[in-house]
């Protein structure tokens, strides 16, 4: 119901300010990023007396936070293992280019779906780069399939990106379904990412294996520890097809990760991206904070009345591919979800259409920037017009097949 006077410009001025910042991404003078941006933010809603601190934990979405984390526990099992180098030498060793980088965006994919794009494109990128600085091949086009792959796979389920989690957290969408709907849009979607990446292979001198590369050929894979990840994986999937709330699964993976007789707590622990967390703790603050102000009705009244009804794929994709760009698809779907009924399509809608439209410039998608700087580590230089040439098609063409499926839906 919209306000009956006009709402204060204080907490309009507060969230524009925020969701500027988070769209550069930095400001000169002061090293602080995207996180700090959004932790200010919420300080800043708080210091004014915009959201009481009663109102500010009840905004924190606990659920949510509770399975992106379990999610990130799992995927340092994986990593300590040595299962993410064992799959990375395992790729880097099969002889065709077009293989190798069909077997990159499969991987990609499908480790993103389980265990969050973020996670597998922070663990992944550095073993394949150093790898691949080994080859005849320029490791380009590999590392952004790992970009590319982890975006669009992680697009099929509920549990593949921080945003799909939230998404089904605040809808209660059903696992299953989701990935029903989800699939046909993925596959087809990571068939043209190889087209157009596979554009891009080309050779290069090959220069001798470095001491990095040989340190990840001497990783060994634990296979306990490597079967532990492999079966709480499983037995997450089972769960959370299953009607046990998503929040509870997660904490039982999140037990059986840390149970642990090799692994130190503390170690995996330090796995765990708690800037993203933290991100996700001021954005929450942040957009309950604009509800309570009374703005975000008066937009949906205003959108209304202008005939621009959200709940429509016509509308609501280019909103989110806008927005995302923007800001990124994790602020984008935290904003527009405040302004969407709870129903399943609008879920999906709005989940495939922010995790796709993250493939399009580079700080779309925090996976984009996880690669870009993982590899600028390595010696390994990707632009922003590298990434353009390869992320703005497969975009532009996934985003034109999750129309096409929400129209028929």
């Amino acid at each position: 119901m919209a306000p009956e006077t006009a709402p204060e410009l204080l907490p309009l001025l507060l969230f524009g300010a925020t969701y500027l910042f988070l769209a550069l991404g930095r400001l000169p003078g002061l090293a602080i990023d995207r996180t700090g941006f959004a932790l200010l933010g919420a300080l800043a809603f708080l210091a004014a007396g915009a959201i009481s601190l009663e109102q500010a934990k009840a905004a924190i979405d606990a659920p949510t936070l509770t399975v992106l984390f379990a999610m990130m526990l799992l995927s340092a099992q994986y990593q300590l293992s040595g299962l993410y180098g064992a799959i990375s030498r395992r790729l880097v060793r099969v002889a065709s280019p077009r293989r190798l980088l069909a077997g990159t965006l499969g991987v990609s994919a499908l480790l993103a779906a389980v265990l969050t794009n973020d996670v597998v494109a922070f663990a992944l990128t550095p073993l394949l780069a150093v790898a691949l600085r080994a080859s005849p091949l320029d490791p380009v086009p590999f590392l952004l399939a790992v970009a590319v792959g982890t975006n669009i796979g992680s697009a099929l389920t509920p549990i593949g990106n921080p945003q799909n989690i939230l998404i089904a957290q605040q809808l209660d969408l059903d696992f299953s379904s989701f990935v029903a709907f989800c699939a046909p849009t993925v596959l087809l979607s990571l068939v043209a990412a190889y087209g157009i990446l596979a554009r891009r292979l080309r050779a290069r001198p090959a220069p001798l294996p470095d001491s990095e590369t040989l340190a990840i050929e001497s990783v060994t894979l634990d296979r306990w520890q490597a079967g532990k990840a492999l079966a709480l994986t499983a037995i997450a999937i089972v769960l959370f097809l299953s009607p046990v709330p998503a929040y509870l699964t997660a904490a039982l993976i999140a037990g059986l990760v840390l149970t642990s007789r090799r692994m130190h707590t503390r170690t995996m622990l330090g796995l765990v991206d708690w800037q993203m967390l933290a991100l996700f703790v001021g954005l929450f603050v942040v957009t309950r904070g604009l509800e309570l102000s009374g703005w975000t009705a008066l937009a949906a009244e205003s959108l209304a009345r202008a005939g621009l009804a959200l709940t429509e794929g016509s509308v609501l994709v280019p909103a989110v591919a806008l927005l995302g760009t923007l800001v990124g698809n994790v602020p984008a779907v935290m904003i527009l979800l405040r302004f969407l009924p709870a129903a399943a399509e609008v879920g999906y809608a709005l989940a495939l259409a922010s995790t796709l439209a993250g493939n399009a410039v580079l700080v779309g998608s925090i996976a984009n920037l996880i690669v870009v700087e993982q590899a600028s580590r390595l010696g390994i230089q990707i632009g922003f017009r590298d990434h353009s040439r390869i992320g703005l098609p497969v975009a532009l063409v996934s985003l034109a097949l999750a129309a096409v499926a929400l129209a028929l839906l």
